[in-house]
């Protein structure tokens, strides 16, 4: 099927972005299998064409805003409770030179980001399963990424538990929040202290041609996490910093 990108494209001129039509055929391939794939198990309930580029895609992408640098970077990201795949695989197709990891703790929803991997032949891409709380602690992953990203729903505190402990010295972690989120923010510092990081800036906008507001904050790594963090599997949920 033969999709229109035009105001996709016009939208990411708004971020100083652009697409070849490598990059077109592989947002086009991904929403095929996203919507093949969510007919038969729970991936997202936004579908529409317009919809998905725009909430998700966009979205995704839209991290620009508060680290530009990722658009001359080969850094090591990893995606947080990364889901469908958001927003993971749109920074890949669209920043090629990212080394990327997405873990997410439902193994069937790895299976499909799998399937995209292939689909769209991404190079320097790995699923991983299991809980953030857990892989934090391992030695292959704790503090070895230059960003964490997430678009995992819970408040700030309980993300940078679960995101920070991945970042190394000098990196940092970035979350989408969907509104204004200051006071969050405001409540989250001393969780941010107690993990070695600090509150770098957030970064509230819309996005272009719709009344969607949208928060990145950027926390800073500053110093080695403590190894008490994270906390077993639920708490940091239960029992925010």
């Amino acid at each position: 099927m033969m999709y229109d990108f035009s105001q996709f494209e016009k939208d990411l001129l708004f971020f100083n972005l652009k697409l070849d039509d490598r990059q077109k055929e592989q947002f086009a391939l991904f929403y095929d299998l996203l919507k093949e794939w969510n007919s038969f198990m729970n991936l997202t309930a936004i579908t529409e064409w317009d919809d998905v580029l725009k909430k998700h895609f966009l979205d995704s992408l839209s991290i620009v805003r508060a680290v530009n640098d990722i658009r001359f970077s080969e850094w090591t990201v990893i995606d947080v409770g990364t889901g469908a795949g958001f927003p993971g695989i749109p920074l890949k197709i669209v920043f090629p030179e990212l080394r990327l990891t997405l873990l997410d703790s439902l193994q069937k929803r790895l299976h499909f980001l799998d399937a995209v991997i292939e689909k769209l032949d991404l190079k320097d891409v790995q699923t991983v399963h299991g809980r953030a709380e857990d892989l934090a602690r391992t030695a292959g992953m704790r503090e070895q990424y230059d960003l964490c990203v997430s678009r995992a729903v819970a408040n700030l505190s309980t993300l940078s538990e679960l995101c920070l402990p991945f970042v190394k010295q000098g990196g940092a972690f970035v979350s989408y929040k969907a509104e204004k989120s200051g006071q969050e923010a405001e409540a989250a510092v001393g969780a941010f202290h107690l993990l070695g990081g600090s509150l770098e800036s957030g970064c509230t906008f819309s996005l272009p041609d719709s009344n969607l507001t949208r928060t990145l904050f950027v926390i800073r790594k500053k110093k080695k996490t403590p190894e008490k963090y994270p906390r077993k599997a639920g708490i940091p949920g239960k029992q925010p910093l």
